[in-house]
């Protein structure tokens, strides 16, 4: 089966995840935004040898791990090209929101593609570009689960009145999440889990969709 170990992080406490196969102990991680010592000492603990590292898009709240986990664990970090721009500009973002600085991310060592598959151990997630939040957001999803990164959440969805947010992408990305079954499990980028049919029920950003 899928194990999910979530760790909250950073000053923004984003949902950093570790995905693995309980099988076989191999994984990922998603979105390590901060906290670099307690995701690592989360992976040691699980005893899961990380293939690679994916963010759902690369605000600074989601890559600001990324350098420390990938010299610790000597693997690769995947981001969407569309977001390419927005990690060469997270030195200037944490300046502009939290006040001090931070090196530049290296450069991602592969882009992911829509429809591209993630191998977790035995098990296959899919890339959905999901655009809107960013020009480069992806949700990865498979096996009834949903990485939604900041485009949907419970009861919420993502901001558009960021840099490269665009409401209608953010629209038609969120209509293709609603095409998941019902009882997939929704684990965003912020805030606690919820499921597909939940969020078409009541999330009340969601009542103009069909």
């Amino acid at each position: 089966m899928i194990g999910i170990h979530r760790i909250v992080v950073g000053p923004l406490r984003t949902n950093s995840y570790i995905v693995y196969d309980a099988g076989n102990l191999l994984g990922i991680v998603i979105d390590p935004g901060g906290d670099a010592e307690r995701i690592l000492e989360a992976i040691r603990g699980l005893g899961i040898e990380i293939g690679a590292i994916y963010a759902t898009h690369a605000h600074f709240d989601h890559v600001l791990a990324v350098d420390r986990l990938r010299e610790e664990l000597s693997c690769k970090f995947l981001i969407h090209s569309g977001d390419e721009r927005l990690l060469k500009r997270v030195p200037e973002s944490v300046r502009k929101h939290l006040g001090y600085n931070v090196p530049r991310v290296a450069d991602p060592d592969a882009y992911v593609e829509e429809g591209q598959l993630v191998d977790v151990g035995d098990y296959e997630l899919r890339v959905l570009h999901t655009p809107g939040h960013t020009p480069g957001g992806i949700s990865l999803v498979g096996e009834g689960v949903a990485f939604t990164g900041d485009t949907l959440f419970a009861g919420s969805v993502g901001r558009t009145d960021l840099e490269g947010g665009d409401a209608v992408a953010l629209y038609r990305s969120i209509l293709r999440l609603l095409s998941l079954p019902d009882h997939w499990e929704v684990r965003p980028g912020h805030g606690k889990r919820t499921t597909i049919g939940l969020e078409r029920a009541q999330n009340p950003f969601l009542r103009s969709i069909p």
